[in-house]
């Protein structure tokens, strides 16, 4: 994979790694379950004032429901979980974790980095290193590369590559804006994407493949920015705007950027599956059209879990794990908002 006689002419957007695999990957999905119907509830004044029908993020999105986490709950407690039941099922020792790596968006504080809370509640070592990677939605996908890299690089034996997102603080003060009386049908419209969010918790665990043939091996991948389109979607602790149709208009633009890169060098096209970022139903069949993708080798999580951020993709790979056989090929394909894609093959 690393031959560099023949260079690749879309450069560093391609990344091969070398000796790494996936030992492991799982999730957690929160307890308490939100219906779309919540919404049009507690929304009812103003979407009676705007004219609005509910029903819209089913309709539309095609998400009946999402998760948040219990009253009281902390998300990096849900990540450490998650972290450990992922080691657990790799059969690793944390003492030998050399790095975790939080791709969490949610997160609760500007510093220090979510990583040091999951650490501790991990009880990894001093000599494990910790640090949150963050890139919207598609913060998950860049951990496998990082951790890749430094696995391949002799840097570490083992990374955990994890994280847990909290949407009901930012679900809470949508709910209060757009309760205001002076809201418009732009700002609801604006808004309508953070109502699609959901919680929930993932963790990987990469290690080198030499020492785990039975592993998964990490084979490839490729990446695209199309950062002019950094304003597109903008969110904080509490407040997210999106304009959802230039989001996928352009988004998709990225992706398929994306994809034909690997599907040029590797021939994605006839891959066993494909885990993409869950999104919504508009966004999934644009994917499966535009790529040309078969819709059943496309799994879909969005219709329960909403969108969980950088980690709907590894909870839709852990629920997805069960189906997959030896010697399949798996495309799992991550864009966010900025706007950058990147994907990675990985050979189950």
């Amino acid at each position: 994979m690393n031959d560099t006689t023949h260079p690749d002419p879309s450069g560093n957007s391609t990344f091969r790694p070398a000796n790494a695999a996936l030992l492991s990957v799982t999730h957690l999905e929160a307890p308490v379950v939100v219906p779309s119907s919540y919404f049009d509830e507690v929304l009812a004044p103003t979407m009676e004032r705007l004219r609005l029908r509910p029903g819209l993020l089913e309709k539309v999105a095609g998400v009946r429901e999402r998760r948040w986490w219990s009253d009281g709950a902390n998300a990096s407690d849900a990540a450490a979980e998650c972290g450990l039941k992922a080691l657990s099922e790799a059969g690793v020792d944390a003492k030998d974790v050399g790095v975790v790596i939080s791709t969490t968006v949610t997160r609760p504080f500007l510093e220090p980095a979510v990583a040091t809370s999951v650490h501790h509640a991990m009880d990894l070592p001093t000599s494990a290193l910790n640090f949150d990677l963050t890139n919207a939605c598609l913060a998950w996908v860049n951990g496998l590369q990082v951790a890749s890299a430094m696995i391949d690089a002799g840097a570490v034996r083992y990374a955990v590559v994890l994280g847990a997102e909290d949407v009901r603080p930012m679900h809470e003060g949508t709910i209060e804006r757009l309760l205001r009386p002076d809201v418009t049908r732009r700002d609801f419209l604006d808004q309508f994407a953070t109502m699609t969010l959901g919680c929930g918790a993932a963790a990987a665990v990469l290690g080198r493949a030499d020492e785990h043939p039975e592993a998964h091996r990490i084979l490839g991948g490729t990446g695209r920015a199309g950062t002019q389109h950094h304003e597109l979607c903008i969110g904080d602790m509490t407040h997210m705007r999106t304009d959802a149709k230039l989001l996928l208009t352009e988004g998709i633009e990225i992706v398929a950027d994306a994809f034909n890169g690997g599907d040029d060098l590797w021939g994605w096209r006839d891959a066993d599956r494909f885990v993409i970022h869950q999104i919504s139903r508009v966004h999934t069949q644009t994917v499966v059209e535009r790529l040309g993708l078969d819709p059943e080798k496309v799994p879909r999580t969005f219709p329960k879990w909403g969108n969980v951020g950088p980690i709907s993709l590894p909870m839709t790979l852990a629920h997805t794990a069960p189906e997959l056989t030896r010697g399949d090929r798996v495309i799992a394909m991550g864009v966010g908002s900025g706007l950058n894609s990147a994907m990675v093959e990985i050979a189950w």
